[in-house]
C-alpha cells in the first residue's frame, strides 16, 4: 500500500512536513520504547542489594583471616582488637561492618548497627 501511495502524484506534491509519520506509527514507536523499559527496570532491580550483601561477606572473610594471620604471627591464645590488626598490617582500615569480640575466648562478628548487614 505503502508504495501506491508514494507513486501517486499526491506523494510527490507533499513536503516534508506532509509525509510524516501517523499516529499509529507514534504509538508502536512509543509502546516498544515502553517495553524496552520496563525490562530495562526488572534486570536493574535488586543490583544494589547483591552488592551490599557481597561486601558484608567480603568484610567478614577478611577480618577472620586478619585474626587468624594476628594469632599466627603472635601466638594463637591471643585476641586482638581491629586497631591492633591495622597497626600490625594486617588490615588497611577498622571495618565499617563489623565489631570484633571474643566472648568465651571465642571470635564473634557483630554486624554495626545501620551498616546493612
Amino acid at each position: 500500500m505503502l508504495k501506491h501511495l508514494r507513486a501517486s502524484d499526491e506523494w510527490a506534491a507533499k513536503n516534508a512536513l506532509q509525509k510524516g509519520f501517523t499516529l499509529v506509527e507514534l504509538l508502536v514507536v512509543i509502546v516498544i520504547l515502553g517495553i524496552l523499559a520496563a525490562v530495562v527496570v526488572f534486570a536493574v532491580n535488586g543490583i544494589s542489594d547483591r552488592g551490599q550483601s557481597a561486601a558484608c561477606a567480603t568484610d567478614q572473610s577478611t577480618l577472620r583471616t586478619a585474626v587468624e594471620a594476628y594469632r599466627a604471627k603472635n601466638g594463637a591464645a591471643t585476641n586482638p582488637t581491629e586497631a591492633q590488626l591495622v597497626s600490625g598490617g594486617l588490615l588497611s582500615t577498622q571495618s565499617s561492618y563489623y565489631n570484633i569480640s571474643y566472648p568465651g575466648g571465642v571470635l564473634t562478628l557483630t554486624p554495626v548497627v545501620g551498616a546493612g548487614c
